[in-house]
């Protein structure tokens, strides 16, 4: 099968780490797919649409690997090479167009979560605080409404404030280190969980859930998966912030709420293939859904993958193959750069429309 994989195109100099991370997805994608025996192209997507409508027919992929997370630098657009796909009728893997809007901006995310009566983090916008004077209690956090990747959340983003003109003061302060549009959520001072989701025959399964443990942190740091926890490496915030899927058995009903939620959110927007759900965890273990990534990172140490070799120990442990065929989508799932059993093993998850597999 000729696969293209599609991703962000991104400045050969002077890029961040969250924006390279983007060619080791599919550097990573690509091994994989020669493993199964098959043929890949890499092809980025930017605002020269014309240019892929030309380079895209010109290449006739029977499938699009989709990794694209941002157009021209934009989160917002990140729906946009699905939309393109959808009028072309090529068949790309993951969540389609509207799914990857919905859950792209965070703010509307919120409001259909709530609408559904999935707990969130209460919020403001600009636009709120403007209009009247609100009183405030608790901490608050400044995010991006459309950039993910951590992009410009740090430590600093939580703010203690006491009125609503503070607040919005430093919204607007803080607007073009997180993209543009940002709003303030009310900060869970709690636990951090990852819960990453994989299509099969009977419904999304859950895979192992993902701690994201906090570390000898000093009295009065907030703890934030922020961006140098996850793209610093000699940082405090990324020594010091370790992924964990060891729990207690007493920790049990938690987990299990927190599956529970999670395929309700898969549900609810209506995703495909994989996803990730983002929780905090109160103190009095209420789950809170932070936000949806129906396009959730694939390079060989990112949390998604981590959970497939979690997930996949146990699978070979047990002599279990995956080959699950759903409603005319073939799953594929082979391990990214994981040893086992002294060999390397691949793991990729593929949503492949009308493929055929003899075995795997």
């Amino acid at each position: 099968m000729k696969i293209v994989i599609l991703y962000d195109r991104i400045a050969k100099e002077g890029s961040h780490p969250d924006q390279s991370d983007a060619l080791v997805q599919a550097q990573a994608v690509g091994r994989a797919l020669k493993d199964l025996g098959h043929e890949s192209v890499e092809m980025t997507f930017s605002m020269d649409v014309k240019g892929f409508l030309k380079e895209v027919k010109d290449a006739y992929p029977q499938l699009v690997f989709n990794l694209v997370e941002s157009v021209g630098g934009h989160g917002r657009l990140i729906h946009f090479p699905a939309s393109v796909l959808d009028l072309l009728a090529i068949p790309y893997t993951g969540a389609p167009a509207d799914a990857l809007y919905l859950t792209s901006s965070k703010v509307i995310a919120k409001k259909i979560l709530s609408g559904a009566g999935i707990p969130t983090p209460s919020y403001y916008s600009p636009r709120n605080l403007r209009a009247k004077s609100i009183p405030l209690s608790g901490p608050y956090i400044v995010k991006s409404v459309w950039e993910h990747a951590s992009v410009g959340l740090e430590e600093s983003s939580v703010l203690s404030v006491e009125s609503s003109g503070q607040l919005l003061a430093e919204m607007e302060n803080r607007r073009d280190q997180l993209g543009g549009d940002c709003f303030a959520e009310q900060f869970i001072d709690g636990r951090e969980f990852n819960l990453s989701l994989l299509a099969s025959q009977e419904g999304p399964e859950v895979l192992p859930p993902a701690e994201m443990r906090f570390i000898d942190y000093p009295p009065g740091k907030w703890k934030v998966v922020g961006y140098r926890a996850k793209w610093d490496e000699a940082s405090f915030e990324s020594l010091h912030t370790q992924r964990s899927f060891e729990f207690p058995k007493s920790e049990r009903p938690l987990l299990q709420n927190l599956m529970d939620i999670a395929r309700r959110c898969w549900h609810l927007f209506g995703l495909r293939g994989y996803a990730r759900v983002d929780f905090r965890v109160d103190e009095s273990n209420q789950p809170w859904v932070l936000e949806i990534n129906a396009n959730p990172c694939l390079s060989p140490d990112a949390g998604f993958v981590a959970a497939c070799d979690e997930l996949l120990a146990d699978l070979f442990a047990n002599s279990i193959e995956r080959l699950v065929t759903e409603l005319g989508f073939i799953q594929l799932v082979v391990i990214l750069n994981i040893t086992f059993c002294n060999r390397d093993v691949t793991l990729v998850q593929l949503n492949i429309q009308g493929l055929e597999v003899d075995s795997f």
